[in-house]
């Protein structure tokens, strides 16, 4: 790890637990430092979307601003806020998935691989719907396996990334994320 980014991963925990403190300037201070990152996830999230989709990442990471602000929660560190900041963004999407669901209504599920799951969009609405659900499951029974997902998927960071944030190591997250897609994978083909 460089030494720039040490600092900004201190001033960012400061900064949290100030505003879990209730010091509305801390807010005010760390919005600049985690909007880029925040972005960056929502893209990831949308990546895999038509160009015309109604939903952009500008929107899902406003949307998901608004619910991180208002929702009540005592932040311990950066970890714990993309942590939080991932779920938030997995909600949002399966959230805007379901609505999509119930506008469109389609019959005849398609059998479609996770990986092909984790995109938005209304042909595919009720396959992320599956694997919130599938997601919840594993959360359940294994609440690291389903936050790497959670980080990875939902969250677009790297398997480094995701190994600094929750101080494991590369192989740790690799080896659970395997363990966690078959389950997935069980829990969705069961579902379809």
């Amino acid at each position: 790890m460089d030494q720039t980014t040490q600092p900004d991963r201190q001033q960012l925990t400061v900064l949290l637990k100030a505003w879990s403190e209730g010091h509305k300037e801390a807010l005010d201070r760390l919005i600049p430092l985690v909007y880029d990152q925040l972005h960056r996830l929502a893209s990831a999230c949308l990546r895999e979307e038509r160009r015309d989709h109604t939903l952009r990442a500008t929107a899902l990471v406003h949307e998901a601003y608004m619910q991180l602000v208002d929702c009540d929660v005592t932040w311990e560190s950066r970890t714990h806020f993309f942590a939080v900041s991932a779920r938030v963004l997995r909600h949002i999407l399966v959230d805007y998935a379901r609505s999509g669901q119930r506008q469109k209504r389609g019959g005849g599920a398609e059998r479609v691989e996770l990986n092909q799951a984790i995109m938005v969009g209304p042909d595919i609405s009720p396959e992320i719907i599956t694997l919130d659900a599938a997601l919840n499951q594993l959360a359940a029974n294994d609440a690291r396996k389903a936050q790497i997902v959670e980080l990875i998927v939902f969250g677009g960071l790297t398997y480094d990334e995701t190994a600094r944030l929750l101080s494991i190591s590369d192989v740790t997250v690799h080896r659970e994320l395997k363990m966690a897609k078959a389950f997935l994978r069980s829990r969705m083909v069961g579902a379809g």
